[in-house]
């Protein structure tokens, strides 16, 4: 939703933010990112299938061997697709987050290293838990499938809601290591 509280429609397309491509450009050498000065004529933004369960994925026409040879002889890499799930549409900052993520990959850096998880945190850090609708969305579908719904202290006998993925570590009233009792 918009500050007015209508909702966004989702374009045809994912949008390229302004001065991405500009940001990365600044950020990365040619050594590190061989196709990033070919991402704006070789590179397509779509939205993927809303079954997928990633929420972005970069594809390369040609084959690794392909891509190798263009890599190391500095040639452009051919057409580069970017789908972006369409759950990301209205949560912006994990929107950016992702397709920064991609573009990384779209550029050349296709190790999920140590370097690379650097350069998306320093133009696009993930959002917290409580900033983004779309993660807020995913926990609560997988609390909603899981078997228990509240905590029973084994110590104090106190029950509370169930709010994480994980098991707590101790109970919230007593402050004591929890013993797993299912509500």
């Amino acid at each position: 939703m918009d500050e007015s509280g209508q909702e966004k429609t989702r374009p045809n397309i994912p949008p390229m933010p302004d001065g991405l491509l500009n940001e990365l450009k600044k950020r990365l050498t040619s050594d590190e990112a061989p196709f990033l000065r070919h991402l704006g004529k070789h590179l397509t933004l779509e939205w993927m299938d809303s079954n997928d369960r990633r929420f972005g994925l970069t594809r390369f026409e040609y084959n690794h061997h392909e891509l190798f040879r263009r890599r190391r002889l500095r040639v452009a890499p051919g057409p580069i697709t970017i789908a972006l799930h369409p759950n990301l549409h209205g949560d912006d900052t994990l929107y950016r987050h992702t397709l920064v993520h991609e573009l990384l990959h779209a550029a050349g850096l296709i190790e999920h290293d140590g370097n690379h998880a650097a350069i998306v945190n320093d133009i696009a850090p993930a959002p917290k838990l409580s900033q983004s609708p779309t993660l807020q969305r995913m926990r609560e579908e997988v609390l909603s499938k899981l078997p228990e719904r509240s905590w029973i202290c084994g110590e104090c006998g106190h029950t509370w809601q169930r709010r994480r993925v994980s098991l707590p570590n101790r109970c919230p009233k007593c402050a004591k290591p929890f013993s797993h009792r299912a509500a």
